[in-house]
């Protein structure tokens, strides 16, 4: 409440929580204390006519007959933006069941949306167990409570603070209004909501690009559900994203035991690329696996610089070195990097930049992430493998990071893998062939989702806040040290739906399905499974029933919100897929 000025508090009965408030406050704040009651009726309440002199005698405004649900249409409040608006142990009055008091609270949040400040914070004591959150002790079940963070999404609001609501530290409060009465509410365990506003829900958009690859400047279109993961520089030298700090990290723990160099260089995320190149750096991709991009056109770098002509496109034409894609892998970059002028035997090259994987939408699979290559031909007597992997162990076991050793023939291999996700990074050394001694030089090659590596060291629950535009996310990860990150919204709403559908086995990519669930609901989903199907024993078509889950971890997620995706999926599905809709 430091740095509030306006606190505007509906509902009061007695105004005696406004009262002791006016006396908590800074100087100058504006506190403004309002009521459903006529002025007759508030004043006949126990001790009110007195807390309402002690409001007036401060300075403060108390209004009567405001209903906490239509605040602009209020004569005197539609002319104020507010810091701070509390509301203490709601109710619709007597003996109202939790569906009436759910609605009172929806609508008193959308009332709130158009009058608080746009960092400002909405603030809602409930008896224990009304709000529905797992801080309620005991926890009711959900159809049972008031869903208050639910209510909430439905206004662009997500709870980001609960804690006890302290009764003893307002003297002189005491609550009313139970079952319209002048008695007190059941206070014992009762908890106190803070709502901020979220940042509105954006639909993926179109993104055109230009890149140079050898001596082409090829244009090209980024997939819609790539949009929001391009041009987001989270490795720039004036970033503090939690990807960067994990990867300077990294990178020192490293060069105590070896000369670190990083890796200068043109390495677009747009490359040439063809089925043979992927099996022959050791990737354990497939085809379908890779976002294979059509060239929008391409044009010859020397025929643009040396002519002030337009460049005639070059249509779909190929570059010699084969089709396009989003680079799946830095793998791809090691002999590129081997063949620099710079590369030197002792020393660890160091690449890191985004990749790009066609993947199931699911908790544990990104479609783009942040990857690390370090590359380097280092001497076998010194064990390099082994002396990477103390490295790595001495960094990441605190964080439940194990590590599996294979040896294929004269390939040695150090798997590396958490709770959550298989194989999140490898290491992997060979004899280097032509060296003077047989053995004697290793090439040492190791590759990290440095992005799942964040989530771990800081206890990020879901990979999609490192994507987050909230500034809240960034500014957790500003001073320093940093702790283990604390969400800005709790306890986010989650909602299922299913959707059927009809398909030809033959044609059907479930990749291609998960692409445009991404794109229709602008990545609210955050998992998806398969739970029936079944062929048709003549026809040849088959059925499919996809459950989605839908939840944002940093958005205000509501239930019509919802619905209006799952309808938007719905048409875009036969458009896009050709399917027929159950």
């Amino acid at each position: 409440m430091s740095i509030t000025r306006e606190v505007l508090l509906v509902g009061e009965g007695n105004f005696s929580f406004a009262a002791a408030l006016s006396e908590s406050l800074a100087p100058g704040v504006r506190v403004t204390g309002t009521c459903l009651q006529p002025e007759a009726e508030a004043l006949s309440r126990e001790n009110a006519e007195k807390n309402i002199q002690h409001l007036r005698d401060r300075g403060s405004t108390v209004l009567f007959g405001v209903d906490c649900t239509c605040l602009k249409e209020h004569e005197v409040i539609q002319h104020h933006l507010y810091d701070c608006i509390i509301f203490n142990f709601p109710h619709c009055g007597r003996k109202s069941g939790v569906k009436k008091n759910r609605t009172l609270l929806a609508k008193f949040f959308a009332s709130c949306a158009e009058v608080l400040k746009d960092n400002g914070e909405v603030h809602v004591a409930l008896c224990n167990g009304q709000g529905g959150t797992p801080y309620d002790n005991p926890m009711r079940e959900w159809h049972n409570s008031w869903q208050a963070v639910a209510m909430a999404a439905e206004a662009g609001l997500i709870l980001s603070e609960i804690h006890p609501f302290d009764r003893d530290k307002y003297q002189g409060y005491r609550c009313t209004g139970y079952r319209s009465q002048d008695k007190g509410f059941h206070v014992e365990g009762a908890l106190n909501h803070v709502f901020t506003r979220s940042l509105p829900y954006t639909m993926p958009e179109k993104l055109k690009m230009v890149t140079t690859i050898g001596k082409e400047a090829v244009s090209f279109e980024v997939p819609e559900e790539l949009s929001e993961y391009v041009n987001r520089d989270f490795l720039s030298q004036q970033s503090h994203h939690p990807v960067k700090i994990v990867l300077e990290q990294l990178l020192r723990e490293i060069k105590s035991s070896w000369p670190v160099c990083t890796v200068i260089g043109n390495f677009p995320e747009l490359l040439t690329c063809s089925p043979e190149k992927l099996r022959s750096c050791g990737l354990n991709l497939t085809p379908s696996d890779v976002y294979w991009i059509k060239p929008i056109e391409t044009h010859p770098l020397n025929q643009c610089e040396d002519s002030m002509k337009d460049c005639e496109p070059m249509g779909d034409q190929q570059s010699s070195g084969g089709s396009y894609a989003l680079r799946p892998s830095l793998l791809l970059h090691v002999q590129e990097i081997m063949q620099n002028e710079d590369f030197s035997p002792g020393t660890l090259h160091a690449l890191s930049g985004l990749v790009f994987q066609r993947v199931p939408i699911s908790c544990n699979r990104y479609p783009a992430y942040h990857q690390l290559l370090l590359v380097g031909v280092l001497p076998s007597k010194s064990q390099p493998l082994q002396c990477l992997r103390d490295c790595m162990e001495a960094l990441l076991s605190p964080y439940n990071v194990s590590f599996k050793e294979e040896h294929l023939g004269e390939e040695h291999q150090i798997w590396v893998y958490s709770q959550d996700v298989q194989n999140f990074g490898r290491m992997t050394s060979v004899p280097v062939p032509g060296s003077d001694f047989q053995g004697s030089l290793q090439l040492c090659v190791l590759l990290l989702n440095i992005d799942h590596l964040a989530t771990l060291i800081f206890s990020i629950p879901d990979w999609r806040l490192l994507w987050s535009a909230d500034p809240r996310f960034l500014a957790h990860f500003e001073p320093r040290p940093i702790g283990p990150f604390r969400p800005f919204s709790l306890y986010p709403p989650s909602y299922s739906h299913d959707i059927s559908f009809w398909m030809e086995p033959d044609s059907f990519d479930e990749l291609d399905f998960h692409a445009v669930v991404r794109v229709a609901t602008g990545g609210a989903v955050k998992n998806v499974k398969l739970v029936d199907r079944f062929r048709h024993p003549h026809m040849g078509h088959a059925s499919l029933c996809y459950r989605l889950d839908y939840q944002s971890p940093d958005r205000a997620l509501s239930h019509s919100q919802v619905l209006g995706l799952q309808n938007q999926l719905r048409r875009l599905l036969p458009l896009r897929l050709q399917v027929t809709l159950r």
